[in-house]
């Protein structure tokens, strides 16, 4: 297999925002790095290979470049226009996730920065209106995340609807009558709005009668008169249809495990979307009134489908394939790659098994085990909304080449498991969810899958990491913690208005409940400590501020700790730039593997 370094080069698709397919559903356009930096390529679905859309013909990001100059700029989140003659994107300058609009002209090859040098951020979220005059945007301009239109001719956008909670999402309808807006809710709750457009209406609520609904992923019909969405019926996500005129929501699908990201066929005629089982995932659509089929690639993660005709087009991946694009024929059953990261000659790679342990209380909690026969390693996911499942996963896969065992668990807090499981971390993040963790290392003691055994996460869990080290010091032979945070109080004070207002849902206010947050951060029991300590942050990072873990650092020094530290300050939450990739994760398993060494 690939080294270290050779796994971290292999490109993969964006998977985290959607590519855009032409309205005439010839072209895709999408995010890679096959470059080694995240820039848009295109492909015709003609059988010719993807290229940089730079080559279009031109130099069609010169002027944008030569505005950030010594700026490497990330471009995601590609989305046509109607007629299939401009883009929109969304581009990073500096990993801080204060993303800016940008639009291309495809006939002129021209390329126009929107909002070039702002003090604000944007969701990467884009929609246009149906003429191509205006796009729906999300900008905290004003201090929060909200709906904006901003005309694609340069002049000052306008604010058109602020619910007070963070916004993500924004759809117009293709009528152009309404833009269904997605915001933050309770918890990790959303909430779906239609707001109108140019009309004396208020926004309507896709809501039930009896429940304030938790609805997410809004995709217009074709005509207009439907939206489809991703809601709580029940314990699980299924597909809900709101009924514009009538405000009646009907179920497409009633199933166990969550369906989301709606998508409907160019006829209306067909609906489908992503349904999760456990660690793997499918593609399932309905025709009309016909049952429910599922098609997909491999037991792997699907996500984002688009339909060309009759056919879907989708990302895909599995432990042994980056991130692609596929295309699947719901006709024939025919299946097609449409990119392809991975080299010839990769190799092997390890595929891990779904398990279930028992919990501190007894609760049973999911995992993914990657069985090896040496050194051993709790990976704990971030989010925490959020779950691992039989993808990508290069630096697991570089652990399991050298015998380690790896143990990823499915914490409580963590999605695709019901939301009962979502929820029960809530109030107490950093301790039901730790305890999960911990227990999973006594799961590798108790099974004989390891002795020494080391903790490492990103973001959330990273945070987890340092409370494993700090509640269960004893169990453990190192830590590393990427990007984390570990007091509340500091991490909170220093974070974007939308990330705040996640925190006060989820942990409650923090004078109200000082008590609980301070209890529940790792920075106030740094003496607890005793196994070697890793972190690494970046410097732009607007999660989870790289100050928190400097605090962290010196205290650590301070009480005689044995702690290494490293910054990457062109970096922000999710790094950007392969060599520091690169390096954060050698640094990161050298780091572990001479403290699971000691004796």
């Amino acid at each position: 297999m690939l080294n270290l370094s050779q796994l971290l080069r292999v490109p993969n698709v964006d998977n985290t925002l959607p590519f855009a397919l032409s309205p005439n559903g010839k072209r895709l356009v999408f995010s890679w790095n096959k470059s080694g930096k995240w820039e848009l390529w295109h492909t015709s679905l003609r059988g010719r290979q993807p290229k940089a859309i730079s080559e279009m013909g031109g130099d069609c990001f010169a002027a944008t470049r030569l505005a950030m100059t010594g700026v490497e700029e990330a471009k995601f989140a590609p989305v046509f226009s109607a007629d299939g003659k401009q883009l929109a994107f969304a581009l990073d300058v500096d990993g801080s996730e204060s993303f800016q609009i940008v639009i291309h002209d495809f006939e002129a090859n021209v390329t126009t920065n929107l909002t070039p040098q702002i003090a604000y951020a944007h969701q990467p979220n884009i929609s246009w209106s149906p003429d191509g005059k205006m796009l729906a945007v999300l900008s905290d301009k004003h201090g929060q995340f909200a709906l904006h239109l901003l005309p694609t001719d340069g002049s000052d956008g306008r604010m058109i609807k602020n619910v007070f909670h963070p916004c993500w999402d924004a759809k117009w309808s293709p009528d152009g009558q309404w833009i269904a807006l997605e915001a933050e809710a309770a918890a990790s709750d959303r909430s779906i709005y239609l707001v109108p457009v140019n009309r004396p209406r208020k926004a309507t609520k896709v809501a039930t009668t009896q429940i304030n609904l938790n609805a997410e992923h809004p995709a217009w019909s074709p005509d207009s008169k439907f939206l489809a969405f991703s809601g709580e019926h029940g314990e699980w996500h299924d597909i809900g249809l709101f009924n514009v005129e009538t405000g009646e929501i009907t179920w497409v699908n009633e199933s166990v495990g969550d369906d989301t990201q709606p998508a409907w066929s160019r006829s209306g005629q067909t609906i489908g979307w992503i349904h999760s089982d456990g660690a793997q995932t499918s593609f399932q659509f309905r025709k009309k009134e016909s049952p429910v089929e599922q098609r997909k690639v491999g037991a792997g993660v699907h996500s984002f489908p688009q339909f060309k005709a009759e056919d879907v087009i989708l990302l895909y991946e599995d432990p042994s394939h980056p991130c692609d694009l596929w295309m699947m024929g719901l006709e024939d059953d025919s299946i097609q790659q449409l990119t392809n990261s991975l080299p010839e000659g990769s190799g092997e790679f390890p595929h891990p098994e779904e398990v279930w342990y028992a919990g501190m209380d007894g609760v049973k909690v999911p995992a993914l085990l990657y069985r090896g026969t040496g050194k051993a390693v709790v990976n704990i996911h971030g989010g925490p909304n959020w779950h691992i499942q039989f993808s990508w996963q290069p630096t697991i896969s570089h652990m399991v080449s050298r015998g380690w065992t790896v143990l990823a668990p499915n914490y409580r807090g963590s999605t695709g498991y019901g939301k009962a499981w979502q929820n029960a971390s809530r109030y107490d993040m950093g301790g039901v969810d730790t305890d999960d963790c911990a227990a999973g290392a006594k799961y590798l003691i108790e099974n004989g899958l390891g002795d020494r055994i080391a903790v490492t996460g990103r973001s959330h869990g990273g945070f987890l990491t340092m409370s494993c080290l700090t509640r269960y010091p004893d169990l453990w032979a190192a830590g590393s913690a990427i990007v984390p945070f570990l007091n509340w109080l500091k991490s909170h004070k220093d974070s974007r208005e939308d990330l705040q207002h996640w925190n006060i849902e989820n942990m409650g206010d923090p004078e109200d409940n000082r008590e609980l947050w301070i209890s529940h951060s790792p920075y106030f029991f740094l003496d607890k400590v005793n196994a070697p300590v890793q972190m690494i942050s970046g410097g732009n990072d607007p999660r989870c501020p790289a100050s928190d873990s400097m605090e962290a650092r010196d205290k650590l020094v301070e009480l005689g700790k044995e702690v290494e530290f490293l910054l990457y300050e062109d970096e922000g939450h999710s790094f950007l730039k392969i060599e520091n990739i690169i390096d954060s994760e050698e640094k990161c398993v050298t780091f572990l593997e001479r403290s699971l060494e000691k004796r």
